[in-house]
This record gives C-alpha cells, structure tokens and sequence, in this order.
C-alpha cells in the first residue's frame, strides 16, 4: 500500500507502488496513514519495531497508538492531535512512546490531514520521528543552564547568596511588604579585623572562616523566606521579611551570641582573642515612594556606627 501524500516520481518509476514504499521504509522516519472515519491504520512503515519494538501488525486502531503513549503524555497529545484534525490542520506533536520492553522513546508526529473535495477529512498521513538522542541533549542543555543560573546566584566560597540574589530577593520582597503593609528588616554585618585575620593565619584558613560564619548565619536565619547572603569580602547580610526591629535585634544577637560560642581563634583583634563581628540593623514599612536602597543604606549607616563605636556590636536604632 502507498501513501497518497507522498509526490509522484518522474520517468518509469512514477506508477510502481514498490518503488514508493521501498523510499519510504528506506528512511528513518516512520511514514504512517489513519483512515479517518474508521480511525484504524491503513499503513505504518516497519521501521516501527526497531523503534519502538512493536511489531507493523500490532498497529491497528488509533487506540493502539494512544495506549502507546506515555500516561503524562497521553491526554493532552490525544485531544491535541484530535482537535487540530477534526479543524483539518497539519501539525506536529512530540511525546513520549512507550516501547515493548517497558521503556519509553521520544517520538516527534507530524501530521499531515487530506480532505475530500467537500472538505471532510478522508485521512491523516504522517511521518513519525524518533527525537529521543535529541531530547535527551536538550534536557542536558537546560540542566546546565540551571546549574550555570544556580552558580551565578551562589557565592562560590560560601555556598549562600551571592550580592545579585540579595539584590534580586530584596526587591521582591520590598513590594510584597510594600503591599502588604508588613516590616522588613535588614542585617547587616562585617567581620572585625578581618584584614588582620588573613595577614595573621593566611588566606585559606581566611576563607575557613567566612565559611563557618555563612553557615552560622544559616543557623540563624531559620525561616523558610529569610535570606542570607554574602556581599563581598567578609561583608554578609540578612533579609528579614515581616520582622520587626526588636525580633530583628534578637536575632543579629542570637547569631552573635553562635559566633562566640564558635570561639574562632583571632590573635590580632583589637576587640577579642576570637573573631567578633559588627552589626547595623534596619527595618522600614514601605511607604508608596520608597526604594529598597533606603533600607540598606540605613542598615549600612548602623554598621558603620558599630564599627567606629568600638566594634563587636549592634546598632539597630538611631
């Protein structure tokens, strides 16, 4: 059996059936054509069974098509394809195949439908393509783009936020307590002496410590929106959504009150004979006209009161 979509050939080929199906079952796409009112296969090409594994005569109805098709696949490729044939439109559709040992393929359809000349649909032809090698190298492409887009958001020594997340979450949560009337609090902090710390112990046990404290900041910011991050050099933040100032306080000493219990030696501190940190807190309602900057720079403005002040504290008001 022919296919009619498939153009005549010149010469003395152009009325030999066996030369078109030896072209089509010749190629690796799958050629295939469904008589419409009894919705049963008129044709499917052999190459179906190195597929897919199911033999050319086990293709008999579209229903075998459709049980053949992924359960999370399978009721939105069926309406889709039904719905564009029954409005006579040619279309593609991609879905997963189950194959006979139990696996499953990419498959690609495209799917041309002829009409009578009143304009009633007589028959779908189509060709099916195997896509599985190219959907497995597409979804690879998109794991590493979210990796590459993970990385880009991660400070790469500490593993928390990076400066661009903080940025990014900042605003975010600035409009949601904008619209919501609620507190957001600011935490921010730098490690005291930390220049000396390095210049004492050297850069790799430098980068040890920013790492404890990243993770004894995680340890304190314990809900689930609340953002620590790493700005740069031993400058760190939290982002306290709908946190008062008192609740925000408590929590910048709770986590002073980890440092110290961490007791990170420091010989050449000014304040202690362990690494101290100084701490500016903020917390605004946003009003209407406000921009997130405000917020960190009055949470910066407190730090560099602590700093000057003596350092190994916290400033969280005016």
């Amino acid at each position: 059996m022919h296919i009619d979509a498939t153009p005549a050939l010149a010469g003395p080929t152009q009325d030999d059936p066996g030369v078109y199906r030896t072209l089509l079952e010749s190629t690796r796409a799958i050629p295939w054509k469904i008589d419409w009112d009894s919705m049963r296969f008129a044709y499917i090409g052999p190459q179906i069974e190195g597929v897919l594994g199911w033999s050319q005569a086990s293709w008999q109805t579209v229903g075998d098509w459709a049980d053949r098709i992924h359960e999370e696949d399978r009721q939105r490729t069926v309406d889709f394809c039904v719905a564009q044939s029954q409005q006579g439109v040619d279309h593609e559709a991609d879905y997963r195949a189950l194959t006979a040992d139990g696996d499953y393929a990419w498959i690609r359809d495209v799917v041309h439908v002829k009409r009578r000349a009143d304009g009633s649909v007589d028959c779908l032809v189509g060709f099916m393509f195997d896509i599985t090698e190219r959907k497995h190298a597409e979804d690879k492409i998109l794991q590493l783009q979210k990796e590459l887009e993970t990385l880009s958001y991660t400070d790469p020594l500490t593993g928390i936020a990076n400066r661009r997340m903080f940025d990014r979450i900042l605003d975010v949560e600035w409009s949601k307590a904008r619209a919501t009337g609620e507190p957001l609090s600011l935490v921010s902090l730098d490690i005291d002496f930390f220049k000396q710390y390095n210049d004492s112990y050297g850069h790799p046990q430098g980068d040890l410590c920013l790492k404890e404290v990243a993770g004894l900041l995680g340890d304190t910011a314990a809900r689930t929106r609340d953002l620590c991050a790493r700005l740069g050099g031993e400058e760190f933040v939290m982002l306290l959504p709908a946190t008062h100032e008192a609740a925000a306080h408590g929590i910048a000493l709770r986590f002073m009150r980890l440092l110290a219990r961490a007791a990170i030696p420091h010989r050449n501190s000014k304040v202690a004979d362990v690494v101290t940190v100084s701490i500016g807190v903020a917390t605004i309602v946003p009003r209407a006209q406000d921009q997130p900057g405000v917020l960190a720079d009055l949470a910066d403005a407190r730090l560099y009161r602590a700093k000057t002040g003596g350092r190994n504290r916290i400033i969280a008001a005016d």
